[in-house]
Parts: structure tokens; C-alpha cells; sequence
């Protein structure tokens, strides 16, 4: 396959190889490093300088490309393109790469091979997006890897710790981007940091670092509660000053500024239905007992039936509401008690920023004690005799009622009441009130909040357990 031009014919990616002679490539620039400088082994006392990018020519094929040469030559090449630019490569050298080493510190390419230049072989020349092909301009919209293969923010909250150190995929829309701020390292290097937040409908408040100016001048395009982005290979840390999980950009890390995918549409009307409403996440996603009649539920599930239910929804967002017989089998509240109680605005019941006590929706100032409260925000996951829902929100008066506890009592008991707490529920077979939602940005596709929680009536459970075995394939009883 070959891309034709008025010029001249361009290799398709997928197509070179190490003998082919003096190859012309074209391709979309998904990702670039900055330019840094290496003590030069042949000539002491001096420098090479050299940078990365990577371009992209179809969905399915991108290549490194890496870049060696005199510091005029590298910072002038480096600065005549950026991330969304089209270039084409004359006279690359095709050479093949140690994937294992290479990878450790590059995106990860479908290729076998990478590009060199030289400055003495090889030319870049630059297009504007109006001169672009619009099959090339449409994969700076499409994602690197699995658009259903990502992390949710509530997901990494709550996995907390144990994520630490880990490369993910986030699928998130940006709430705000910082102003980059300079410094000068302790060996007299310029440094330059700038921090955006996230969020999705897991979470609201989530920051992500970029410590390069590439990924600094990409950020500065984004429109905070307009932009959704999808950044491959983020590396997770947790962040002892802050006490709370962050993303950081690494030089592996390729970032899709507002993809084409399913899971990016319901997330931008996600972001769309907050801005026209002025609520929340949780005003919006969340209920209470007194937001719903409990009366009004009568449709009764096994796991598999509502996996199967939600699954024939064919992408609808609506809710599902219903009943399960089953028991908790997960409930983590003799752990910290940070992962389970969180602060939330008074205002507009909006989880406000642990650190700085702000509510980032209705209000971008310090708010006071008294304008904020404490919630119980606990995930648990719900099993009967067909399956697991993992993840589920168990939240506000609803897990009051559940643990039989507010939030300062439960916050009153020792460790080892806590932890008695806990298992006088789990286990134990219980009539569980919910709604679900299709919900890509959550990692099981589901979301789901408890309504109530109660131990059930054995006769009750049984009869409802008896009438599923029987092969009744109707939902409702």
C-alpha cells in the first residue's frame, strides 16, 4: 500500500522494512519528547543531542521515530512541529528495535522497526491541518490501544495503594489545567511542571502532572469541562504529601485529545449534562432513600439477569431499578477510614477536594467546616448464586442505615469493632434495593448504586431463589 501525492509516493508504515531504499513516509504526530543533550563518547567534551516522536498513518500502524544531532540541528527540527501536525519523512533509516529495552522508555508500536534521522540523510517537512488528508486528520481523534481497555478515576481511588507504580490507560474529561510553572533543578537544569485535573462519573477531582513542555503545550489547548481526553500509558502514583492517588505523562504515554469512541460520547454527555444543569455528579447519580419510592421497585434479578438486562440495552442510558437477593461479599470499613467517609459540599452535596477543602462545581473558594459534612462513600461489591457486581456505591443515608451507624459513631469505634461491624453483614443473605447505569468510565461497564440494604426474610429469599431455578426467564414477580 502506498499514499500518492503530487510530488511523490509515500511507503505505508506497515510496509518498510530494513532493505528498502530511500523510503518516503507520511504520517500524523501523536506524540514528540523534548529535546535533552548526552555527553558525546567520540568527542569528549562535547554534547548529542537528540528527541523523539511518533507517527501514525493508518488505525492499526504507528512507529517510533528518533532523532540524533548537533543541538541547532535537534532544537530546530524539534520546534518546527508539534503533537497534531502532519509530516513527511524523506530518507529515514528502517532499523529494527530491541522492544523490551525500548519500550521501557517509548510508546509501545505495533512496528517491528523504528526511524533514524540524520541531518545529513534525512528531511521533515511539516503540514498544517488544513492541507492534511482527512483520514490522516481522523486518527489524531482515535486511541492507541483498547478504547475499553482503561482504568476509571473511582477505580484507581479506590484501589488505592496497590496501583502505585502501575502503567494504565485513563479515559477522563479535563475539569481544569494549571498555569506551568518554572524551577531549576539542583544541577542548574530548567524544569517546568504543570497540573490538570480530571474527572469522570466516578470522580470528580482527580490530578494528573505533565513535567514536559510537549505535554505542557497540549494541555494548555484543552478546554476545561469540554475536553475529554484518553491517555495511554499514564504511570499511577500515590502521593504521600497529598495523601491521594496521581497520573503523571512519562515519555511512554500517548494522549488522544477528544476520541472517537463510544465510551468518549457517553462520557461527553456526561460532561454536557452537568454543564446544562448546573449539578453534580452526585446530585445527578446518587439517591437516597427519600429520592425514590422503595415501594415502586418490584422487578426482581439474579446477577446474570441484570448483566444480561443491562447488556441488551443497546448503549440507552437509562437506569435499571430492581432487587437482589444475595449478601455482601466485599466491605472494607476496618481499613482507613479515609476510603470510606469523604467530605461533601453542603451546598450542592458535590465530594469536595481533600486538600484544600474546596468544592471545585459551586464554588472555587475554602469553604468552612461548617459548610461541608461528612458522608460515608463506601464500595462493596454485591454476590448471589449467579455472580459478582463489583464496585458498588453503598453512600450517604443510605450506608448510615445499612451499618446501622452515622458517620460519628462509626468514626468512635476501635479497630476491633469495626471490624465486627463489618462481618455481622457480610455474607449474609440480604434484599438488596438498586439502580444501574451503562457506564463506560466505570471499569465494569456498570454502575451501581444501593438503594437499601436489609437482611432479607428467609421464606422471602427462598420462595424468589426457587422461582429463579425454575427456569422463569420474566423479571418481574
Amino acid at each position: 500500500m502506498a499514499y500518492s501525492s503530487s510530488a511523490r509516493d509515500f511507503v505505508a508504515l506497515s510496509d518498510l522494512h530494513p532493505n528498502l531504499a530511500r523510503p518516503n513516509v507520511i504520517g500524523v504526530v501523536i506524540a514528540k519528547t523534548d529535546v535533552r543533550g548526552f555527553p558525546d563518547r567520540k568527542n569528549i567534551g562535547s554534547e548529542r543531542y537528540t528527541f523523539s516522536f511518533t507517527i501514525r498513518d493508518s488505525p492499526a500502524y504507528f512507529i517510533n521515530v528518533n532523532a540524533w544531532g548537533k543541538e541547532e540541528y535537534i532544537r530546530s527540527l524539534s520546534e518546527s512541529f508539534r503533537v497534531g501536525d502532519c509530516v513527511t519523512i524523506e530518507n529515514p533509516l528502517v532499523q529494527s528495535k530491541e522492544s523490551e529495552r525500548e519500550e521501557k522508555f517509548n510508546p509501545m508500536t505495533p512496528s517491528c522497526y523504528k526511524l533514524l534521522l540524520s541531518e545529513n540523510h534525512s528531511v521533515v517537512r511539516t503540514f498544517s491541518c488544513y492541507e492534511m488528508d482527512s483520514k490522516l486528520l481522523s486518527l489524531l481523534h482515535l486511541p492507541v490501544k483498547d478504547p475499553q481497555d482503561y482504568y476509571s478515576l473511582g477505580d484507581i481511588t479506590a484501589n488505592g495503594q496497590s496501583l502505585d507504580g502501575r502503567i494504565l490507560n485513563v479515559l477522563a474529561a479535563v475539569m481544569s489545567v494549571g498555569e506551568p510553572k518554572y524551577f531549576m533543578t539542583s544541577d542548574k537544569r530548567k524544569g517546568q511542571r504543570c497540573e490538570v485535573k480530571l474527572y469522570d462519573e466516578t470522580e470528580m477531582s482527580f490530578p494528573i502532572v505533565c513535567w514536559d513542555n510537549e505535554s505542557i503545550q497540549l494541555a494548555q489547548s484543552w478546554i476545561p469541562r469540554e475536553t475529554v481526553i484518553f491517555a495511554s500509558d499514564v504511570r499511577i502514583n500515590f502521593d504521600k504529601f497529598r495523601n491521594c492517588m496521581t497520573a503523571t505523562v512519562i515519555s511512554k504515554t500517548i494522549i488522544t485529545t477528544n476520541p472517537e469512541t463510544a465510551e468518549a460520547n457517553a462520557l461527553f454527555s456526561f460532561i454536557k449534562d452537568c454543564a446544562q444543569s448546573g449539578a453534580t455528579h452526585d446530585k445527578m447519580e446518587e439517591l437516597s432513600k427519600d429520592s425514590i419510592n422503595l415501594a415502586t421497585i418490584v422487578d426482581v434479578y439474579t446477577v446474570e439477569q441484570l448483566k444480561e438486562k443491562a447488556l441488551q440495552s443497546d448503549g440507552k442510558p437509562d437506569p435499571v431499578y430492581g432487587i437482589i437477593y444475595g449478601y455482601i461479599s466485599t466491605l472494607d470499613i476496618d481499613e482507613n477510614a479515609s476510603k470510606v467517609i469523604r467530605n461533601r459540599c453542603s451546598v450542592c452535596r458535590f465530594i469536595v477536594n481533600e486538600v484544600s477543602n474546596t468544592c471545585t462545581f459551586c464554588s472555587d473558594i475554602s469553604l468552612d467546616s461548617k459548610s461541608t459534612f461528612a458522608s460515608f462513600d463506601i464500595l462493596v461489591d454485591l454476590t448471589d448464586h449467579t455472580g459478582t457486581l463489583y464496585s458498588c456505591y453503598l453512600s450517604d443515608c443510605v450506608a448510615e442505615e445499612t451499618l446501622g451507624c452515622t458517620v460519628t459513631e462509626f468514626l468512635s469505634l476501635g479497630e476491633d469493632k469495626k471490624t465486627a461491624l463489618k462481618w455481622q453483614l457480610l455474607l449474609e443473605r440480604s434484599k438488596i434495593y438498586f439502580k444501574v447505569t451503562l457506564s463506560p468510565s466505570w471499569r465494569t461497564g456498570l454502575k451501581v448504586n444501593v438503594l437499601s440494604c436489609k437482611l432479607a426474610d428467609p421464606r422471602e429469599a427462598s420462595q424468589s431463589l426457587l422461582g429463579k431455578e425454575a427456569g422463569n426467564k420474566g423479571l418481574h414477580y
